[in-house]
């Protein structure tokens, strides 16, 4: 069995200011030789895992950003692993994650019960379907998942995407 190809290197993190969807985001760069090693003759997003630092990650993805170079979001769960901001080093080690990202169970439960809702997010690419979904995965307690599940509804029956819905409820209890 091969073994699968990864790749070392150090970046520090960015954050964009105003970029549409990708507003506040922070993120590292990863050149398009970099994303080469990975997936040779990729243009497209796909899945890696790895670590930044010492923490591990999974189920994350590589977005093209033209030119051949890509970016690797670094949510808040990740930060809150790494203990680092905007500005900060991170040593970051990738490899291709071919596990599939299977969407939160409770909150397509919840969504059969508003179709307008579910069709809207059936039509969204996979990548923008989990958003919500990873979302709602990212919650610590059974009331924030709740929260976040009836705010993903919301949103959905209203057509906003991801990044409206958060905005939205940015400040808001």
């Amino acid at each position: 069995m091969k073994k699968q190809a990864g790749i070392s290197f150090s970046a520090t993190l960015l954050q964009f200011a105003e970029q549409g969807e990708k507003t506040g985001w922070t993120y590292v760069e990863v050149s398009a030789e970099l994303a080469q090693e990975l997936l040779p003759r990729n243009k497209k997003m796909f899945q890696v895992k790895g670590r930044l630092d010492q923490h591990a990650i999974a189920g994350a993805w590589l977005l093209p950003m033209g030119g051949g170079d890509f970016i690797l979001p670094v949510n808040a769960s990740m930060r809150k692993g790494i203990h680092k901001r905007k500005g900060a080093m991170v040593a970051i080690k990738l490899e291709l994650d071919t596990n599939k990202y299977k969407l939160n169970q409770e909150l397509m439960d919840c969504l059969t019960e508003e179709p307008e809702a579910l069709l809207f997010f059936k039509s969204l690419p996979p990548s923008r379907q989990n958003y919500f979904s990873k979302w709602v995965d990212a919650a610590k307690t059974d009331e924030t998942k709740a929260t976040r599940i009836a705010r993903c509804i919301y949103g959905l029956q209203r057509k906003w995407d991801y990044g409206q819905m958060i905005r939205f409820y940015k400040g808001k209890a």
